[in-house]
């Protein structure tokens, strides 16, 4: 066998390869005119070489965004360098649908795509070749994985009952709160609530009531709240609400809004009608509060300063409420 002979076999056993490996591959030109077209490329297109053969790749694919792909292509061109983009960073570059059984919920292909400098005999680069490789499987499976995380992350600081944070996580948040406000001079409230007289109503009712008083209040504290605003379950029939950037009296504006709220709701629980009241207690952070267990304090003594009072009602904490 001949050398020539040699050439031309192994020529038509790597144009065999290139069609048959299960990566999609294009070559084009510095005008991104498509000169190679392989099999993978054909079968999640429909279309066959001789439909795409000679043609810009942007107006075949009007999906394909220009701008992006022609500055990939330039430091291929100038540098020589092969480049990436990762389904992470882009999930595709050609809008194939994807046909996979196991991942069937994904309804595109991810991809995967390198482009690789084809350089010619005088080592000018005036080629490129993109290859797409098919990893719908392994970031479907990534995807899903991180869905879960954020689920079991969820889960670990909720309250079950009330949907609202746990006891945990809402101290964390109060704790972070307060490394903030003494680093950087900022003004936040806390406001610590719970139900007046709840242990008779679970004696009263059951605690199957008590519950859905519970989830009641908790419904009409969430509905009260701003986005950045923090409410927990801090134990039992206490609740407590981080407002920040809020000065005390808007806080208490806040919580005699949210008072009113709970004395005009009644509840429907087996049967019965069922009225509750809160009292509420706030402290506003100032730089004298020596940790976040004392601003904590504050807000629980002006809560329990209500009570005193009579309940139904919300109080600033004052230094004389000490003693």
């Amino acid at each position: 066998m001949t050398s020539e002979s040699l050439d031309i076999t192994e020529f038509h056993w790597l144009l065999d390869m290139l069609q048959t490996i299960d990566v999609g591959l294009v070559v084009m030109d510095r005008e991104f005119n498509i000169l190679v077209w392989n099999s993978f490329m054909e079968n999640h297109s429909g279309l066959s070489p001789d439909n795409v053969k000679n043609k810009s790749i942007f107006d075949v694919f009007k999906e394909i965004p220009e701008e992006w792909l022609r500055k990939k292509a330039r430091s291929v061109f100038l540098l020589k360098n092969r480049t990436f983009t990762t389904w992470e960073q882009r999930p595709y570059v050609f809008k194939f649908k994807n046909y996979r059984p196991i991942t069937g919920t994904a309804r595109y292909m991810y991809q995967n795509t390198t482009i690789i400098p084809l350089g010619s005999t005088d080592s000018t680069v005036n080629h490129i070749c993109m290859t797409i490789y098919d990893v719908t499987d392994a970031a479907v499976n990534k995807l899903a994985l991180k869905e879960a995380n954020v689920s079991l992350q969820q889960l670990s600081r909720t309250d079950q009952l009330t949907q609202l944070n746990n006891r945990g996580f809402w101290q964390e948040s109060m704790e972070t709160e307060f490394q903030r406000c003494s680093r950087y001079d900022s003004i936040s409230s806390l406001v610590l609530l719970d139900i007046d007289k709840f242990k008779d109503v679970n004696d009263q009712y059951g605690h199957q009531c008590g519950d859905d008083v519970l989830k009641e209040l908790s419904k009409i504290i969430q509905g009260s709240l701003r986005t950045t605003d923090i409410a927990g379950r801090y134990g039992g029939e206490e609740f407590g609400i981080i407002l920040t950037d809020t000065i005390g009296a808007e806080a208490l504006v806040f919580s005699e809004r949210l008072r009113q709220k709970v004395q005009a709701c009644t509840i429907k629980s087996d049967g019965k009608d069922i009225n509750f009241t809160i009292s509420v207690g706030i402290a506003e952070f100032n730089p004298l509060i020596e940790n976040h267990s004392q601003w904590l304090k504050q807000s629980d003594v002006a809560l329990y300063k209500c009570k005193d009072n009579g309940r139904n009602q919300c109080l600033i904490y004052q230094a004389d409420m000490n003693s």
